[in-house]
């Protein structure tokens, strides 16, 4: 029920019905697709991932009750074949449509306009285990694999959108496209934001990073060492050393910056170079950004590794609402997939961010949450006159379940 009432606060299943495609006859249809993503969505929320699984679940009283149905009289929920046949319908341009839902899911999270907003990006391993479009070995993760890629508001835990992709590293103009569509979109709705994209090495590519000076988008990206590189740090890299061998100490840390041309980009940009000396010798990282503000150690330290928090989050995507189960041969199908996992991924955080802050679980990982509020023994009763939920005695988060739905009421107009 918590769930239910997440959904209808963030209305994501009325949004993705909107731009799904219904090619049923009218007077057949069984179960609309509002009910459909609902009970995808809450299923992928309460653990159980696979769409076989709604076999079961579709007569469960607390599943039939949150997607508005009766508990006891009311239909059944769809079953397997019908959500299999949901995600194989869209073509294309439905399921970019779909995937735009939440961008604007995210942008309606705030109420207003944001002065600037940081995006990471980043890449996965998503392996397979079969042939499926898209799927490419990989060998630096020696699997057959896609690499799909996601996007964060990383300070607010926010997802902002995934895209299925082939198992490879992305290229120059891949990342360009995806910048470039991604930011046309935020540009129809946030004119004045100033947005600033920060990724691995991956995306230091010389047609995005050209397309965002273009386009007033600022970047920091991860950097590859090279030898003209290096030899430009050179003299701060041998001060370090020398330094923490005549203190004696395990580590010594410290920051320059300087302007570099690689042979790939038409300008000179600025790169941070982060170099660390300890007793097993010297380890240097670059980085690369638009930024022409902040000292070399808040770009690299304070900026730069702020990203490694989306690496967690990518975490909670695949391994607690399990958005790696692209099984399906179709590349735009397993696109749908991973658009329904997101949706479960924002319903999920809409429960936890309506904790108040006092409470331990307002810090909770998601499998946490499942297992101590929503995946709970409870007496469903139905009446003529009104559905009774009654739980045990001795529920140990009661009194923080007593409170939950107040503050998941849906937002006024």
């Amino acid at each position: 029920m918590l769930l239910a009432m997440a959904e209808r606060r963030l209305g994501l299943a009325d949004n993705l019905a909107r731009v799904f495609p219904d090619r049923r006859d009218p007077t057949r249809v069984v179960h609309s697709l509002v009910d459909m993503f609902r009970a995808r969505m809450f299923a992928i929320c309460c653990g159980y991932e696979d769409a076989d699984d709604l076999d079961h679940l579709r007569s469960d009283p607390a599943f039939k009750l949150a997607c508005g149905r009766l508990p006891d009289t009311g239909r059944d929920l769809c079953s397997q074949p019908t959500l299999s046949r949901l995600e194989n319908a869209p073509r294309l341009r439905d399921v970019i449509r779909l995937t735009y839902i939440l961008v604007d899911a995210w942008m309606d999270s705030y109420p207003r306009e944001p002065a600037s907003v940081t995006l990471d990006i980043d890449d996965t391993c998503d392996v397979v285990h079969g042939h499926q479009q898209l799927s490419l070995f990989n060998a630096h993760y020696d699997e057959r694999c896609f690499l799909p890629i996601h996007v964060y508001d990383t300070e607010k835990s926010r997802p902002v959108a995934v895209v299925l992709r082939p198992g490879k590293t992305p290229g120059g103009v891949e990342v360009r496209a995806l910048l470039r569509r991604l930011v046309r979109h935020i540009r129809t709705r946030w004119h004045n934001t100033r947005i600033t994209f920060r990724g691995d090495g991956h995306y230091a590519r010389p047609e995005a990073m050209a397309w965002c000076e273009t386009n007033g988008i600022d970047y920091i990206f991860g950097l590859s060492g090279t030898k003209p590189l290096a030899r430009k740090v050179d003299e701060v890299a041998d001060d370090i050393c020398t330094r923490r061998a005549i203190e004696n100490l395990p580590v010594l840390r410290g920051y320059t910056e300087t302007r570099h041309k690689a042979k790939s980009w038409d300008r000179e940009r600025r790169t941070v170079a982060r170099i660390e000396a300890t007793m097993l010798g010297l380890d240097i990282r670059f980085v690369v950004t638009s930024l022409d503000v902040g000292s070399a150690e808040w770009i690299y330290d304070s900026l730069y590794c702020a990203r490694g928090q989306a690496e967690n989050l990518i975490k909670l995507h695949k391994t607690q609402l399990a958005s790696d189960r692209t099984s399906c041969r179709s590349a735009l199908a397993n696109q749908v997939r991973l658009v329904l996992h997101t949706a479960a991924y924002w319903l999920m955080l809409t429960v936890r961010d309506a904790i108040p802050k006092v409470r331990e679980l307002a810090a909770a990982e998601f499998a946490t949450l499942r297992l101590r509020l929503l995946k709970l023994a409870a007496r469903v009763v139905e009446t003529s006159s009104r559905i009774r939920l009654a739980f045990a005695a001795a529920c140990p988060e009661a009194d923080l379940i007593r409170c939950l739905p107040g503050a998941l009421l849906p937002l006024g107009p």
